[in-house]
């Protein structure tokens, strides 16, 4: 589903990338994880985490620490801690600057040991998206409620904007002035949105056209610190008449 940012980390980074060997601080930090995850120190890995901790939409984000330790067990279920656990420094690589991967990236981490994304789902959270994703379809307005999977809800300085995945690859806009509701009769609706992916680190932009305008949803994955997570942009016949940063909601 490669609107999802933890499934396009898996997709995006795989080992055609020139991996580097790891230095000894690394695999003594690499080590320490490992040996958190065996003795199923919740309260130390919550230490080592860079939050927040991006789940799969419509899943909510882990906050914090305190957040971290209530949903522990529903995201780590046996299977990923034993992945990890059982880990051999071998199956753990350097991509670049884009971290250290476990495997083909089940797991990443910065060379401190700092844990940056985890792609597994356990059978929970496949149960909690699923629920999730039900009980946005009877909050939505009646020509909405139709659609494969949500990608993005997010609102801009005078918008509240929702994008949902149809068939065929192709993606729906949604949006609403700002203090109206999903329940609502949206102010416009655009079809047949298309994703183009901008280089290699996940970010893209989602194209939707409507005569000579297009609107532009461009998500930055990685990029600089204080950059916008996700932005619209209007274009009419090629020139910029609107853009506004946006942030994502849940």
């Amino acid at each position: 589903m490669k609107y999802r940012i933890l499934i396009l980390l898996m997709l995006i980074f795989n080992l055609s990338f020139a991996q580097n060997e790891l230095d000894k601080n690394e695999i003594e930090n690499i080590q320490k994880l490992i040996n958190l995850y065996k003795a199923k120190n919740i309260n130390g890995i919550s230490k080592i985490i860079s939050y927040p901790l991006e789940r799969e939409y419509p899943i909510p984000s882990v906050k914090n620490e305190a957040d971290f330790k209530k949903r522990f067990d529903q995201i780590f279920d046996k299977k990923i801690v034993d992945l990890i656990s059982n880990s051999k420094i071998e199956q753990w690589s350097e991509v670049g600057w884009r971290g250290i991967m476990l495997n083909r990236g089940d797991l990443w981490i910065e060379s401190d040991g700092t844990i940056t994304a985890l792609n597994y789902q356990s059978d929970f959270e496949a149960k909690q998206k699923k629920d999730l994703i039900t009980r946005q379809k009877t909050k939505l307005h009646a020509s909405l409620k139709s659609f494969l999977l949500p990608v993005y809800k997010f609102k801009t300085k005078n918008y509240l904007i929702r994008i949902d995945e149809q068939a065929n690859n192709k993606y729906r806009y949604a949006s609403w002035k700002i203090g109206s509701s999903e329940s609502s009769k949206p102010d416009m609706i655009l079809t047949d949105g298309e994703w183009e992916n901008d280089g290699t680190g996940g970010n893209h932009t989602i194209t939707f056209k409507k005569g000579e305008f297009n609107y532009k949803i461009y998500r930055g994955i990685i990029g600089e610190k204080d950059a916008a997570e996700i932005s619209l942009t209007v274009e009419q016949k090629g020139k910029i008449i609107l853009q506004q940063d946006g942030k994502l909601l849940e």
